[in-house]
């Protein structure tokens, strides 16, 4: 069926809305790891986009963030909140992303009634009544995702603990095994969980510990976030002899090599700059122009390796793509952490659809709050769709006859199935 210029708009949309999307990057956890699995109100607001928002405003001498950190979680969302939502208008993305997680879930009445009373206790007591297992599929369901990509870290004992338990993951769970380490040339963390679990400390015995830890996850693809700087370099031959490797050549004799045999993907995360303001704690990491040599040389040295990639900064998002169309070895995805705000999504997305056409995946959710899915998903869709009616438009005044089972086919690729395409290649 063709759509013509005056239905495209609600065609597209009501496409979009629809779609059961792949999130291939949050940094969720199953039910079953516990604690790990943060959901709920007090976790909405104590996010550490909020924690930076409050301290925007707080002056040190009202409250500092050691103090803060030093409270229970309810105390540290009440404050949140109070500054935050009642104080002053939720206008940023991630004050307006609580607001559209408690309408998505039906509670923008307990919403108004903890804004008047400055008491979120009724809404505390509807998320009570919930239990993880049944709550995160209701999220999902609601946020149209089929399933959603962990991090998992394996040098991380408070959540290894878990994976050694053979704790069930359910089917809309996938794991990924981030080795930020490695990139950060962490040797003394690594030698650590080598001795610890019987591995010799050498490159081999790191070989052989990120193999058994395949193993154990069956992650979909491997990942990590760079290190400011990073680059990539000639590394020794003699890799056993070498005592302290750093990032370059852990990179280059550990991890490529673990990914074109195990024919997994290397995910890499480039821009973040740690530490920034130390004092916020995980609140305080910022962004940085990163030079994207990197991945030139990555995609250039190793055809056989798949890379996904996304950048930080706003300023990197032209050369990606064009990095993009370059190698066929390259896929990137999402608008990452500092760029997932409508404004960013709808400039980075209309690029890449002019440059990329469907050969990238459009958005991910990058929650760690169950409940986020529900705002991030809700909010992307509306801007995404916007910019492929503006796309469609221009190209039926071409001369194109466009049909719904494209902008159908066309959805299911930039929302996951390119993806999947790019994975099983």
């Amino acid at each position: 069926m063709f759509v013509d210029l005056t239905a495209v708009q609600a065609e597209v949309q009501h496409i979009v809305e629809s779609i059961d999307v792949v999130d291939l990057h949050t940094h969720l956890f199953p039910p079953s790891h516990n604690d790990l699995m943060l959901w709920g109100i007090d976790s909405l607001l104590t996010y550490h986009y909020l924690v930076a928002e409050l301290f925007m405003f707080i002056p040190p001498n009202q409250l500092t963030p050691s103090q803060f950190r030093s409270l229970s979680q309810h105390e540290q969302a009440d404050i949140i909140f109070k500054e935050l939502f009642c104080k002053r208008t939720p206008l940023s993305e991630a004050c307006r992303g609580v607001v559209t997680c408690l309408q998505q879930l039906g509670l923008s009445s307990l919403l108004q009634h903890a804004r008047a009373t400055q008491d979120l206790h009724i809404i505390r007591e509807w998320f009570a009544q919930k239990s993880p297992s049944d709550y995160f599929p209701l999220v999902l369901k609601i946020a149209r995702v089929k399933y959603v990509v962990m991090t998992n870290i394996p040098f991380e004992p408070t959540e290894s603990i878990h994976w050694r338990q053979s704790k069930p993951v359910p089917p809309y769970l996938k794991a990924a095994l981030r080795v930020d380490d490695l990139l950060v040339g962490n040797w003394d963390r690594i030698s650590r969980c080598l001795e610890t679990d019987g591995y010799e400390v050498t490159i081999e015995g790191c070989i052989r510990y990120i193999n058994d830890w395949i193993d154990i996850m069956q992650p979909i693809y491997l990942m990590a976030s760079t290190p400011s700087g990073f680059v990539l370099k000639e590394a020794s031959t003699n890799v056993n002899a070498i005592d302290h490797p750093d990032g370059p050549i852990l990179l280059e004799k550990v991890l490529i090599p673990i990914a074109i045999e195990r024919k997994l993907a290397l995910a890499l995360k480039i821009g973040a700059r740690r530490n920034v303001n130390p004092e916020l704690g995980q609140a305080g990491d910022g962004l940085e122009v990163a030079d994207l040599t990197l991945l030139r040389d990555l995609c250039s040295k190793f055809p056989n390796l798949k890379v996904l990639a996304t950048v930080l900064s706003r300023q990197n998002q032209h050369e990606l793509c064009v990095l993009a169309r370059k190698f066929g070895n390259l896929h990137i995805y999402g608008c990452w952490w500092f760029c997932n705000n409508p404004s960013i999504i709808d400039e980075v997305t209309k690029m890449r659809v002019e440059m990329l056409g469907t050969a990238f995946t459009c958005q991910h959710s990058d929650a760690r709050v169950v409940d986020q899915l529900l705002y991030k998903w809700h909010h992307s869709r509306h801007v995404i769709g916007q910019v492929l009616t503006e796309k469609y438009k221009d190209l039926i005044r071409s001369g194109w006859e466009l049909t719904r089972e494209e902008i159908q086919r066309d959805a299911e690729l930039l929302f996951g199935g390119a993806f999947e395409a790019f994975l099983a290649k």
